[in-house]
């Protein structure tokens, strides 16, 4: 027997380490013949005693057969170690055909499919003739490789020597033929087997489970037992992926019963558990599981995936929790299924728990579960950790590449995930039709249609445009970036199309504000005899919220029901958010509280849906229970709960969200950023809005808007013409909103000149159409400065009918002017647009009391009173000691009132000592004049102003949030109590803030 130095030197070695440490083994172990080496070999269960074996078979100077070199050869290969193996195949002098077919078999087993082709050449070249176990193991070989062409030619081979009747060939070319996809070809073969087996029927049944007719999978199994042979374990395993595909609960059952008779074991208990998870009932798995005997680490990666699968996350965490506490070993399936389900739910510690967990088992680098841990940070809104990893990751492949970019996108992280995509062509990453589609939909969300065009470009050259997943984004994305001419073209060229196309375009309608096109896209799919799925309700429920058709709405519920789909999270969410939009908010909460699986999505629907409808106080009290049901709130859920802030002017309970959202790492959210501006702003800490703009980052649009707009409804004029210059000089795209909040601020802060400048800018160096909005902003400038004509002017010339909010602006300057003929004019406009509304009438009835019209007053009072219209009570809020009081106007029932009258007596006569003149022009004419100053002293501001003196510190800053626009006798009254009382009260009323301090407004008497 011929060994090489270097495998001699590693017996050795080996061998002496064994000796040292049993220095009996010799006197244990003492073969005198091959057939007790054959014996031993057989024996063998680790690899240290192989080469024990090896060793001492070398020293024993026994002369050595093929038959012990092919029994090491093949026994190394158990180990893993072909590299031995062929070590000892090369150690052969003339290697026989049973060695040759040993080596190929060796690298088949350990998957190194190319080396045994080569083996299988070599042979050919060495001038051996190939036997039928030659022919076996080296279509095994192409098999592995899914090499059809070689797999073919090989067949050749065997058809010429006419050994396809060999039952062992023929499963073997079976599975070949099925693994590749030629299951005519593999049916041929099976057919012309002269005795069917078990094996053959499996690699069948194999085949058929993973094509497009999974039926024929089940038809095979009963035609076995048809042909008198007895399924198998493998049989029903391969059954699985069949059953699985078909979502076939009845045939779950019926393979269950014929497993429960026949007590496989628990390999076929698994693939029960995996068949009812992937049918959708994962409580007939767990119950499969529960019932097992035992559980191996095959058997809790199932259910753990099944859970995961059926978006039961929390089952799946309380299932890594129990394998923990039971200190069982947990395969890369547990942990992959135990990551994704921390990243739906955003539970960040539990995450980084299973990423050690990763760590300490030594498969973090393995891609399969590397990625899942990125893609759980990248969730949990840590992008820099996800971009760390990916950066350090070896081997990274495409897979990981499009999951990282999809999570970014989830996220609201676009720009990350288009620069993630940047960067990964440096790696020579060649992206697909996936990684594609992600690209695609971070170019919508960003409307970067110059990238979109060149991905567009690059997919044509790669010939994978046509591709439904491709083309479908390619459609999606023109279409969200507002060019349906290219989206439409490319819709009507597409060979095939399936249900995501059409709700690709049905989507972008809804996207842009087209509500009628994504009703009519609808229309077509039905006619089309394409199915809707959850995807369409998701896309056409918003275009029945921007119609504020409700009834729509519940239609489209109505179909949801109908085709089964209500269930689906996605489409609860979408329903519970129109109803909400729609002014329905008890559907919405009736929906929310009956639904089974509350997600994040779920809790930030119902949260955005009691903030919008006013409901402010429900939608903080939604958001503590959602942390209560463990659920973490993320950058839309914190988006979301700010306007709810701010409407309260919760100041305490904002900065309380502000130290979550640090906490948990997402303050770079620009989402998160623009929402804590707005919260401050209209909390009256323009001063923390202001750090929060210089200290982002990542500035848009929004962020921009929202700073101007703080500036705006605090009357800081200049600051907001200032701001929004440095915007444009910072090549920041300026939009309506953008020229709304300047306005706004223009008007607030009298900039007459200023407002008209930026208000002729809008078309000319902006190519923007001025909207109802911005008239009605320009209406009340001119009218406030006291340009009437050229306000009147402007109202004539728009190109669009006036509405409501452009003849109140021209009501409202009309009384602070006293301006009667152009208030009477306004009214009759607006009694024709909205004559329900007490307040237009209430502001010509002052107008006619500041002008002396006593007489016109009174006939609009008696109008109002035939009228039966009742006018909007005053209402005022202060938070003292984390409490909220509300006070209305002309409400006595406080426990304190008492003392808050003698304490307003006190101040009354300080007031009138400094000239204090009460201003009952607000007062209704017809009340009696004794009555007119009680009136005004039970204002609701000025109850809630005594109040907050009596229960707060001396000299601290007075909150108050008001729900109407704050009366001038009210205005003046505050600048004489902050004189008094040395204090500085701010005021939120429903127009801007006024901040009064030592006797002076912020708004300098013009609001």
């Amino acid at each position: 027997m011929v060994v090489s130095h270097g495998l001699r030197r590693l017996y050795h070695a080996v061998l002496g380490e064994t000796v040292s440490q049993n220095p009996h083994f010799f006197s244990i172990v003492t073969p005198k013949n091959h057939s007790q080496y054959l014996r031993l070999l057989n024996s063998c269960k680790d690899f240290k005693s192989l080469i024990q074996i090896h060793g001492h078979l070398i020293v024993s100077g026994l002369r050595v057969d093929s038959s012990i070199l092919t029994h090491l050869m093949n026994a190394y290969s158990f180990f893993h170690r072909s590299d031995l193996s062929r070590l000892v195949f090369d150690s052969i002098q003339n290697p026989s055909v049973v060695s040759w077919n040993s080596m190929i078999r060796v690298y088949t087993r350990s998957k190194r499919y190319k080396d045994a082709l080569k083996m299988y050449r070599r042979m050919l070249e060495e001038g051996l003739e190939p036997d039928k176990y030659t022919f076996n193991f080296v279509v095994k070989a192409c098999t592995g490789a899914l090499d059809l062409q070689e797999g073919a030619l090989i067949h050749r081979e065997i058809a010429r020597r006419k050994l396809e009747s060999d039952v062992f060939i023929g499963a073997s070319l079976i599975d070949l033929y099925c693994k590749t996809g030629e299951l005519s070809i593999a049916r041929e073969v099976f057919d012309k087997l002269p005795q069917k087996d078990v094996v053959a029927c499996n690699a069948m049944i194999a085949g058929f489970s993973q094509s497009s007719d999974p039926c024929m999978a089940l038809e095979f199994f009963r035609n076995m037992q048809l042909w008198g042979l007895e399924p198998n374990s493998v049989s029903l395993l391969n059954l699985v992926p069949a059953v699985s595909l078909l979502g076939d609960f009845h045939s779950c059952r019926s393979i269950h019963g014929y497993a429960v008779r026949r007590d496989f074991g628990t390999a076929v208990s698994n693939g029960l558990i995996d068949m009812y998870s992937k049918c959708g009932d994962v409580d007939v798995a767990r119950r499969v599981f529960n019932m097992m005997r035992g559980h191996d680490d095959i058997s809790w990666g199932t259910i753990m995936a099944g859970y995961t699968r059926n978006r039961s996350f929390s089952e799946v965490l309380e299932l890594f929790d129990c394998m923990k506490l039971e200190n069982l070993k947990l395969n890369k399936v547990s942990v992959i299924s135990a990551l994704l389900a921390a990243a739906e739910l955003r539970d960040l510690e539990k995450g980084k728990e299973i990423h050690d967990l990763a760590l300490q088992e030594e498969i973090h680098s393995d891609v399969l579960v590397a990625t899942p841990i990125m893609t759980m940070y990248a969730k949990c809104e840590q992008i820099e950790k996800a971009k760390e990893l990916f950066g350090k990751l070896q081997g990274k492949d495409l897979i990981a590449l499009s999951a990282l970019i999809s999570a970014f996108l989830q996220s609201g992280y676009s720009e990350e995930a288009l620069s993630l995509f940047r960067d990964s062509q440096n790696e020579n990453l060649k992206p697909d039709g996936i990684t594609l589609s992600s690209v695609l939909s971070a170019c919508a969300e960003l409307s970067l249609l110059k990238l979109g065009k060149s991905i567009h470009c690059y997919a044509l050259k790669a010939n994978i445009d046509s591709e439904i997943s491709t083309g479908t984004a390619l459609v999606s994305m023109y279409a969200k970036c507002g060019y349906f001419t290219p989206a439409l073209i490319l819709f009507n060229r597409m060979p095939t199309k399936d249900v995501i196309t059409w709700n690709a375009l049905i989507n972008a309608y809804t996207h842009i504000g087209e509500p009628y096109h994504a009703l009519e896209m609808f229309c077509k799919l039905q006619l089309s005899g394409i199915q809707q799925d959850a995807g369409t309700i998701v896309g056409l429920v918003p275009a029945c919220t921007i119609l504020n058709d409700l009834d729509r709405g519940a239609c489209i519920h109505g179909k949801a029901i109908k085709n089964g789909l209500e269930s689906d999270n996605q489409v609860k969410n979408s329903l519970i958010g129109m109803y909400a939009k729609c002014g329905s908010l008890s559907s919405a909460d009736f929906l929310f509280r009956t639904q089974m699986m509350k997600d994040e999505v779920s809790w930030n629907v119902i949260i955005a849906g009691y903030a919008q409808s006013g409901h402010a106080k429900e939608a903080i009290s939604a958001f503590h229970q959602m942390i209560g049901e463990n659920l973490r709130p993320n950058s839309i859920t914190f988006a979301s709960i700010m306007p709810a802030v701010a409407y309260l002017s919760a100041l305490r309970e904002g900065m309380s969200f502000h130290g979550c959202i640090i906490k948990m790492g997402i303050l770079s959210n620009t989402l998160v950023g623009n929402s804590l501006i707005d919260m401050y702003a209209k909390c009256g800490r323009l001063d923390f809005s202001e750090k929060c703009f210089s200290e982002m980052e990542h500035k848009d649009t929004v962020s921009w808007n929202a700073m101007v707009s703080g500036y705006a409804v605090h009357g800081q004029g200049d600051c907001a013409v200032s701001l929004f210059s440095l915007m444009q000089e910072s090549n920041v795209q300026v939009d309506n909103v953008s020229f709304t909040s300047v306005l706004s601020a223009c008007r607030h802060a009298g900039l007459a000149k200023e407002g008209k400048k930026i208000f002729q800018s809008m078309r000319e160096k902006h190519g923007l159409e001025p909207n109802l909005e911005h008239y009605a902003c320009m209406t009340d400038l001119l009218g406030r400065a006291g340009l009437f004509d050229e306000a009147v002017s402007l109202i004539n010339t728009m190109p669009v009918e006036p509405d409501a909010g452009v003849w109140g602006a021209l009501l409202g300057a009309c009384r602070m002017h006293s301006n009667v003929e152009l208030g009477e004019v306004a009214l009759d406009h607006l009694i024709k647009l909205e004559p329900d509304n007490l307040t237009n009438y209430i502001v010509l009835s002052n107008i006619y009391s500041q002008s002396r019209r006593w007489r016109d007053a009174d006939k609009i009072n008696l109008m109002i009173k035939d009228s039966g219209l009742k006018k909007t009570p005053g209402c005022t809020w202060v938070e003292i000691k984390n409490r909220v009081h509300a006070f209305r106007a002309g409400d006595q029932s406080h426990p304190q009132f008492e003392a808050m009258c003698l304490l307003w007596n006190k101040l009354l006569e300080k007031m009138e000592k400094m000239g204090y003149v009460p201003d009952r022009s607000c007062v209704l004419q017809n009340v009696e004049e004794e009555d007119k100053n009680l009136f005004l002293y039970n204002h609701s501001e000025r109850l809630a102003i005594t109040f907050a003196l009596i229960n707060t510190e001396p000299r601290s800053t007075i909150h108050l949030v008001k729900n109407l626009r704050v009366c001038v006798d009210c205005h003046a009254a505050t600048k004489y109590i902050t004189r008094i009382t040395n204090r500085s009260i701010i005021v939120r009323d429903s127009i801007r803030f006024h901040h009064f301090e030592d006797g002076i407004c912020s708004c300098k008497d013009y609001w």
